[in-house]
């Protein structure tokens, strides 16, 4: 996996959604993303593990889907309304 800026950063340039394959939130927050064609990086914590500690110190314990804007606001397990309504679509 090559690494770039947007990893493991509070301002990335892009959406960036720290997530694992077996969460069924993330998979829901994923989907509603795709469907609405957002741009994002989609980093699995279950795979890296330098991104799980980045989320453990954002969140204080491990909560996925966690999401970073490039205003460097931070979203923890939003709900789709919660989402449409941040990036402009809800």
């Amino acid at each position: 996996m090559s690494v770039n800026s947007d990893y493991y950063n509070t301002r990335p340039s892009m959406l960036v959604m720290y997530s694992a394959s077996w969460c069924p939130d993330c998979k829901r927050s994923k989907k509603f993303l795709d469907e609405n064609k957002i741009l994002y990086l989609d980093i699995d914590i279950g795979k890296d593990n330098d991104a799980f500690i980045f989320v453990e110190k954002l969140t204080r314990r491990v909560r996925i889907p966690t999401m970073v804007f490039p205003d460097g606001s931070i979203m923890i397990e939003p709900a789709n309304d919660e989402l449409g309504r941040k990036l402009g679509i809800g």
